[in-house]
């Protein structure tokens, strides 16, 4: 049996997944991204083959994706998370045709059409309509950001905000706490802002359904269904919405590692990079 990993190093967190020739998932591992990331992809990836009863001799190709996929001395190759991404929800989704994928320090419009990215749009420039946004509104008053979603659900009376911008955002609501305005009702408003914001920007690819969400941002429910009814389309989620990315490069990884062998060339001698993966213990 063959194996495969595809290794996504985002800006919060790091996925990894194994899949076997047959493109079953053996595994999958989630870890925080830090500073070094040659030694977090090491630790991730050895915890990983540790999880699912391999060795790095098992593996036949590792694929990194991700804004820190060149930092991975082992990877037999990288794709972009624009290209992972697809791969990896249209092999849960057959039918997709749009994914939003928010992550900690970006959020992207991906579409696609029999599987193939067609088009696509992303905002890396500002916090707004990231995890990282809700993050710092978190922080500021003394919250976790899974309790943000769970106050907003509870909302019967949404208050509109006006700034889209993180700054001034986290500012107003400091000003209509400050105000007495119930927190839930904040929130609920703070929620419909951001989804406004990821809707003009993929509504630029133009939306058609299946409409996937992905990126840790996608296990917010209140966020989900803000963007529901904003694009007024009914939104999927997988049921572990960090891993699409790498699915999709452990995916890729298996089709070049094919392709390598159908032009009768040998695949690397994983033996040979131990040294390599093991460069910052």
């Amino acid at each position: 049996m063959m194996y495969f990993i595809g290794l996504d190093i985002g800006s919060s967190m790091t996925k990894v997944v194994i899949v076997d020739e047959n493109e079953t998932i053996v595994t999958h591992f989630l870890g925080q991204t830090g500073a070094e990331h040659r030694r977090l992809a090491n630790i991730v990836v050895n915890q990983s083959l540790e999880q699912a009863g391999l060795c790095l001799n098992d593996i036949s190709y590792v694929v990194s994706t991700g804004y820190g996929r060149v930092n991975v001395p082992f990877a037999d190759c990288q794709f972009t998370e624009i290209k992972c991404h697809a791969e990896g929800v249209c092999k849960l989704f057959p039918q997709a045709a749009t994914i939003i994928d928010i992550g900690g320090q970006d959020s992207k419009g991906i579409r696609v059409r029999d599987g193939k990215v067609i088009n696509f749009v992303m905002n890396d420039k500002c916090a707004a309509g990231t995890g990282r946004f809700l993050e710092i509104v978190a922080d500021m008053i003394g919250l976790e950001v899974s309790e943000l979603a769970d106050l907003a659900l509870k909302s019967e009376n949404k208050v509109a905000m006006n700034h889209i911008c993180s700054v001034f955002a986290a500012q107003e609501v400091m000003t209509k706490m400050a105000k007495g305005i119930k927190l839930e009702d904040i929130m609920a408003g703070l929620h419909q802002s951001m989804a406004t914001r990821i809707c003009n920007m993929v509504n630029r690819i133009g939306v058609q359904d299946e409409v996937i969400m992905t990126g840790g941002v996608a296990k917010n429910k209140a966020l989900r269904n803000e963007i529901a009814a904003c694009l007024n389309k009914k939104i999927q989620c997988p049921e572990e919405p960090f891993i699409t990315g790498a699915l999709g490069a452990a995916l890729l990884g298996k089709k070049k590692a094919f392709e390598e062998l159908k032009a009768g060339r040998q695949l690397a001698k994983r033996e040979m990079r131990l040294g390599e993966v093991h460069l910052y213990d």
